[in-house]
């Protein structure tokens, strides 16, 4: 077992050797040798950390650097929402509908037979309800 014991940024990327020897316990005479090249890299979540900071500097470098106001060149005709739009609300109370019908095979129902919906009709609409 190898273990890095001084892990900082400033060594990511840098290689090291390891050279392993085989040898007989009672001889001093080598049997066989291998030099193992190992790089230290950042873990995954080093590297998005790293990505994000890059990214974020970017966009307050470009945030400082407007050359022009946009607010002259493009008026502001856009109404703020305030909620889901009707369109969301109209399939949310479908797709509740739809849970609340009788599925396929329930005798006992005062409802007409082609509103029974079957098993998957009922997952599709769990689904998009979800």
């Amino acid at each position: 077992v190898i273990r890095h014991r001084d892990v900082r940024a400033a060594y990511y990327g840098v290689i090291d050797k390891f050279r392993l020897q085989v040898s007989e316990q009672s001889q001093r005479k080598a049997l066989g040798k291998k030099e193992i090249i190992a790089t230290l890299l950042p873990s995954a979540k080093e590297q998005q950390q790293q990505k994000e900071e890059e990214e974020k500097r970017i966009k307050e470098h470009l945030a400082e650097s407007v050359f022009f106001d946009q607010s002259l060149c493009q008026p502001e005709n856009r109404t703020a929402s305030s909620g889901p739009s009707l369109l969301t609300v109209f399939l949310g109370i479908v797709c509740v509908a739809a849970l609340m019908l009788p599925t396929l095979g329930e005798m006992e129902s005062l409802v007409p037979l082609y509103l029974h919906l079957s098993v998957n009709q009922k997952l599709v609409a769990a689904y998009v309800l979800g």
